[in-house]
């Protein structure tokens, strides 16, 4: 008995050495990032940063791969389905965290149990913006139209589960007011569609309207954080403007498939939050409005966790479905 205890306990350690060693070599060949949308916006600038700085680092490849398609679930179930080697990693935005309560059973993954986070890389906001000549200059002026004109005002958004739909959906449920959603193929789609009229009302990343706000194109009346936005830093929140508690985080950050080693994950996280942390990093992210946050896994698997249970329910009291 003893010595099938002694082997037992020799095979563990020797297993343990193995994952050990194998973290100390990670990586030695090339390593991946799975960008669940187009080339563009952030999500690709954080994996194109990323991949670049981890390739001078490593000495070994790093690719992009953009998968769309799905709303995002292509390329997330390809990083669910890949080996757990720490070789594959996805980049993960808020409205990941929408997809359990907009197809419930039909998500062909798990989002809780089918990946480990890696980091929570950063963090912007979304501004809520109106046409020019909506007769609103502020987030109450804006509520009180509303509601003397129900069922007569629209907004746009990047599609369902997208985090300005999301915005806008607290929005109205934490106010009691009904704006008739019109989903768009991205961002660009949506501003034009302001810009045009054809829309009164967009909650879109702040990066993405600040120059035609500056450009007095379109009016700005909140913005979706707890504090204001430095870019714009004139613009009161929606929360200190009526709508107490009122907050929509807009996060970006990386996951591998669950299972991978520990000491790969702590290397991986350890080496990415290196890189966030380097000042032409964090000045270009600040240029583009976004906020290195370069957290551990344990911080993002609570945020990812917090914001399932908070979309799910919102969802499902919302009654929103997929356009």
């Amino acid at each position: 008995m003893r010595n099938w205890i002694a082997r037992l306990l020799a095979a563990s350690f020797l297993g343990l050495a193995a994952i050990g060693a194998g973290a100390q070599s990670f990586p030695d060949h090339t390593v991946k990032f799975v960008v669940p949308y187009p080339p563009g916006g952030f999500n690709d600038t954080l994996a194109r940063v990323s991949a670049d700085k981890l390739a001078k680092m490593w000495s070994q490849p790093v690719v992009v791969e953009n998968k769309p398609g799905g709303n995002t679930t292509v390329g997330n179930v390809s990083v669910a389905k890949a080996p757990p080697d720490g070789y594959t990693i996805l980049i993960t935005p808020l409205p990941f965290s929408a997809l359990p309560g907009l197809y419930g059973n039909n998500l062909p993954y798990d989002a809780l149990k089918d990946f480990q986070p890696l980091v929570w890389a950063g963090s912007t906001m979304n501004a809520l913006v109106v046409r020019n000549d909506l007769p609103v200059s502020n987030v109450r002026e804006f509520l009180d139209y509303a509601r003397k004109n129900p069922g007569k005002l629209n907004f746009g958004s990047t599609g369902s589960g997208s985090s300005n739909h999301l915005s806008m959906e607290l929005f109205m449920k934490m106010t009691g007011t009904k704006l008739a959603h019109i989903p768009y193929k991205g961002s660009a789609p949506a501003v034009t569609a302001l810009l045009g009229g054809e829309i009164d009302a967009l909650f879109d990343n702040v990066p993405n309207v600040v120059q035609h706000i500056r450009a007095g194109k379109m009016k700005v009346i909140g913005v979706s954080g707890l504090q204001r936005s430095k870019l714009l830093p004139e613009v009161p929140t929606v929360a200190e403007s009526g709508v107490p508690g009122y907050e929509v985080n807009v996060w970006f950050g990386m996951q591998v498939p669950a299972g991978t080693p520990k000491p790969v994950v702590e290397k991986l996280n350890h080496d990415v939050v290196t890189l966030l942390k380097e000042p032409d990093v964090v000045k270009r992210f600040a240029d583009q409005g976004v906020e290195v946050v370069a957290s551990t896994p344990e911080q993002f698997q609570k945020l990812v966790q917090a914001e399932v249970a908070k979309w799910t329910q919102l969802i499902r009291e919302a009654n929103i479905r997929i356009e």
